[in-house]
């Protein structure tokens, strides 16, 4: 659906794009990740012609017209409007060529908010004020919808609500490119993932596969006596996949062998005579390979 080649940008003297190579499949939920100022703004506003790459390459939709769809991180909705007068209008903007009152009320049905159509929009809460600027996004039945932090600010409840709303639209054939800070949202919905960093993509590819080559299995240690020596004792098993938490006290191991590194820990806490308080062996998450990959 989407394909990216040598993506440049700067603003004045400062590159935000380096090059960035991007893929999203067509019918993929693409969780698009990486820190503040990383670039991912920058790449969907230029997906959408908002503003104008300097150089390389953008495809959309294998050569074939496609309509796109965008919520901003934060969507302006006019207050003194209905819910259902907002979309007429956003309908009418953009130029909908169909029914735009059957069209209005399959969009409220979708993001749930039939029963609030005529309600006026400045009383909305947050979540409600998200569900109708992904309502004006889907307004013309995108083939790919860009999706700016859509859960940013929400409470759980808010947030499982546009996470219930994305599935939908997945289900009846939309593509989706999800940024957000949130990565248990992008763990629940997402098939591909991207990882920006230094205004290119550092990680790209399955979710699943990108845990497994990145994480392996981690194991969470906490022991009561810790001295300086006991802590170098224990990070000395891999330097290079060994932290220690100074907050939390506790330390993390990654590893391909989880039995092995066990072993090896057991043994180095009992000849130092250490006071286990937990011992929990895992799989590595999203945030795990997020902080190894992004920092």
């Amino acid at each position: 659906m989407v394909k990216i080649r040598g993506l440049k940008k700067s603003y004045g003297n400062f590159p935000v794009l380096r090059g960035l190579d991007m893929n999203v499949n067509d019918g993929d939920i693409y969780g698009f990740l990486g820190r503040n100022g990383s670039g991912k703004t920058t790449t969907m506003n230029i997906i959408t012609n908002i503003i104008e790459k300097d150089d390389g390459e953008v495809e959309i939709g294998g050569g074939k017209s496609v309509k796109v769809g965008y919520l901003p991180e934060s969507p302006t909705i006019f207050g003194y409007m209905t819910a259902r007068e907002y979309l007429e209008y956003i309908a009418a903007c953009a130029d909908f060529d169909g029914d735009i009152n059957k069209r209005v009320s399959e969009v409220l049905d979708i993001v749930g908010l039939t029963n609030s159509s005529d309600r006026r929009t400045k009383g909305f809460s947050r979540g409600m004020t998200q569900r109708l600027g992904i309502g004006a996004a889907i307004i013309r039945n995108p083939d790919l919808l860009l999706l700016d932090e859509p859960t940013s600010a929400l409470d759980p409840q808010g947030r499982l609500e546009v996470i219930d709303i994305i599935n939908r639209l997945k289900a009846i054939g939309c593509t989706i490119i999800l940024s957000t800070h949130i990565l248990s949202d992008v763990e629940r919905v997402a098939d591909r993932i991207g990882i920006m960093t230094g205004g290119t993509l550092a990680e790209e590819g399955k979710l699943f596969e990108i845990l497994r080559n990145h994480g392996g299995d981690i194991i969470n240690l906490s022991v009561r006596n810790l001295t300086q020596e006991n802590k170098m004792a224990l990070l000395r098993i891999d330097f290079a996949r060994a932290e220690f938490d100074e907050r939390t006290g506790i330390f993390r191991f990654g590893s391909d062998n989880a039995e092995e590194v066990s072993k090896r820990l057991i043994k180095i806490i009992a000849d130092n005579e250490m006071i286990v308080e937990s011992f929990k062996i895992g799989t590595a998450t999203l945030e795990e390979v997020f902080r190894k990959v992004a920092g």
